[in-house]
């Protein structure tokens, strides 16, 4: 995944601090993202995400707030992997902001153990294990994550490789449109909006995500069928893209699906309030009843999940990152 040149290829470390719960992802010293597992969350995630000149493209809200961000969806955390209906619990929507009488309802996704750590010459990686665990602690999933980060010049990248295996009876995802593998990115990078919106989950909770000043907003989905903006939601594609300006630097996000995974070409549940995901989980809601998967793994059964994250410094074209998509099902 280089981009050419003879540059001396940078360090990346990858460093635990178990007491921290935490560990942070150095390139040539600077810092790139952390993986980090705090008891205020209800998932592990990848927070925050920056681009090659330290940019910061996630948003810091509710960890690290920052002035004009929007303060909705409080779940919605850095880069996270997880579903909206697993043997019914919800693991998408969970967070300290659900009220007692929806708590038994749904899913936490619990730190285990890091396996291992590599740093290295242009790349790192980080295993580590979790559990998809009920209220009650009981878990349904084993989840294990290889992360695989990568540095050049002008350009970051997360390869995401998960497989969940069921434990102890059968798990189902019901078709739900809060997945799969998501971030939320910071203001810049949302698309402007016109309009104050209402957004409901699965279980008819609503979400207003009001019309906020559009300075300095700048986002642009595009996806691998041509498709853009707000209308890339609900389409199936094999990457997505999302231009902008971040702090005066153009910069590009794209994220990857791979053949191998389920239900590919993935739906994207892309959202122009700075919502981008991959789901492709949903093919009922997303196909408006046309299609049905309710994807199940028998007790024992294991399934794999690949994703590849890029942060490209420059406004990107849609050829350049079909380049990049070839290069990751390579």
């Amino acid at each position: 995944m280089r981009r050419g040149g003879t540059q001396t290829e940078p360090r990346v470390d990858v460093v635990p601090h178990e007491e921290l719960r935490r560990v942070d992802v150095l390139v040539d010293g600077k810092p790139f993202t952390s993986y980090i597992y705090p008891t205020t969350l209800k998932k592990p995630t990848l927070y925050p995400l920056r681009a090659a000149s330290g940019a910061v493209v996630t948003r810091g809200w509710p960890l690290e707030p920052r002035p004009g961000e929007r303060v909705d969806h409080p779940h919605q955390v850095g880069l996270w992997f997880d579903h909206g209906d697993v043997n019914g619990l919800d693991f998408w929507n969970n967070s300290d902001a659900i009220p007692a009488d929806r708590a038994a309802k749904m899913g936490t996704i619990v730190h285990r153990a890091v396996r291992h750590v590599e740093s290295g010459s242009a790349e790192g990686a980080l295993e580590v294990t979790a559990e998809w665990v009920d209220a009650q602690g009981k878990a349904l999933l084993r989840e294990d994550t290889r992360f695989v980060f990568r540095a050049a010049a002008g350009l970051r990248a997360v390869d995401r490789i998960t497989t969940l295996t069921a434990l102890d009876g059968p798990v189902t995802f019901v078709d739900n449109k809060e997945g799969l593998i998501g971030m939320r990115v910071a203001r810049a990078l949302e698309q402007p909006s016109t309009t104050p919106e209402v957004f409901t989950d699965a279980g008819g909770h609503s979400t207003t995500v009001p019309r906020l000043d559009n300075t300095g907003v700048t986002g642009h989905y595009r996806s691998s069928e041509g498709v853009e903006g707000d209308s890339v939601w609900g389409t199936r594609g094999r990457w997505t893209m999302l231009t902008g300006v971040v702090a005066g630097e153009p910069v590009t996000l794209a994220m990857l699906d791979h053949p191998k995974n389920v239900g590919f070409p993935t739906y994207w549940h892309a959202r122009g309030y700075g919502l981008f995901a991959a789901n492709p989980l949903g093919l009922n809601i997303f196909s408006n009843g046309k299609e049905q998967l309710n994807f199940r793994l028998a007790s024992g059964e294991s399934t794999t999940f690949r994703h590849r994250v890029l942060i490209l410094s420059g406004t990107a074209t849609p050829a350049q990152i079909e380049t990049y998509y070839q290069d990751f099902v390579r």
